[in-house]
């Protein structure tokens, strides 16, 4: 995995591309925006991506996306009546969620110790917290003191302790790309009935795929409740995941994202670009 520290670099240029790709801006003009020249930059975006900057903007295209919903409308009924599916590391695994007890709920997580230690990924750095069951909460990280503010809010009455479990180091290992023998990912989730029911459904929209909020909805049996959808989707714990990068505006429009649009587009690009590079290899 290329350095974490590559990727503001790479998030500035994504940025650019995402507002000039009509434009087809060269490589001397996104390098010149991010103050490297165009062969390092084309190396750095290269090694991060495993596809040119000029490939990896026409995966942010409005067109591509629109694409991508289109050829999703089957994909994502299959992949939720079949479970997980597709050809990213990240399908191969099974990730579930164990609801916390209304009692944990409720308090605030009194009586839990809850983990916590930052990993590096390819889309910065992201701070991973887990109880004994299962992994409670992932989020990219900015600031390492806003971020375990945010957790602590999160978890007002719980324990929380600075170190590295096995769930953490089995997060590093996703994001180094292992995926041989690695254990089942446990999410140990505080939400409500609903928000528990839409981030399941997130789970099985395989990588490099799309889904819309209003299908999201439809998927879920509460076709009128788009808005409820996006409210429990912003309100998603573990970024990545729980992949609600994956679901976008009817229109092919990115829309927003916890974490920032930028790194949004990253990850749906990254994804696309890895789904396209399996699907050249012929892998299933």
């Amino acid at each position: 995995m290329t350095d974490t520290a590559d990727y503001q670099r790479i998030a500035t240029a994504i940025t650019y591309l995402q507002t000039h790709f009509r434009d087809q801006p060269a490589l001397d003009e996104i390098a010149a925006h991010v103050s490297v020249s165009p062969f390092h930059f084309q190396r750095m975006f290269t090694a991060w991506a495993g596809v040119s900057p000029k490939k990896f903007s026409q995966y942010l295209s409005l067109d591509y996306a629109k694409g991508l919903l289109r050829e999703n409308a089957s994909l994502l009924e299959a992949a939720l009546e079949t479970g997980l599916s597709g050809t990213g590391r990240l399908h191969d695994l099974f990730v579930g969620i164990e609801a916390m007890t209304p009692g944990e709920y409720k308090n605030g997580g009194a009586g839990l110790a809850v983990d916590y230690s930052f990993a590096p990924s390819p889309f910065g750095e992201v701070l991973v917290a887990s109880t004994d069951k299962g992994i409670c909460h992932m989020a990219f990280v900015e600031d390492r003191a806003a971020a375990l503010s945010a957790l602590a809010a999160h978890f007002p009455a719980a324990g929380l302790r600075a170190r590295t479990t096995a769930a953490h180091q089995t997060v590093r290992r996703v994001f180094a790309g292992v995926a041989d023998d690695l254990p089942a990912i446990k999410l140990h989730l505080r939400g409500t009935e609903f928000q528990l029911k839409v981030w399941e459904a997130l789970l099985r929209i395989p990588q490099g795929c799309l889904a819309t909020y209003g299908g999201l909805a439809r998927q879920v049996g509460r076709p009128a409740a788009a808005r409820a959808v996006g409210t429990a989707i912003g309100a998603n714990p573990v970024a990545y995941l729980i992949p609600c990068h994956r679901v976008i505006q009817g229109s092919g429009h990115i829309g927003g994202y916890m974490w920032g649009p930028s790194r949004k587009a990253a990850l749906i690009g990254w994804e696309a670009a890895q789904r396209a590079a399996g699907d050249d290899d012929g892998s299933v």
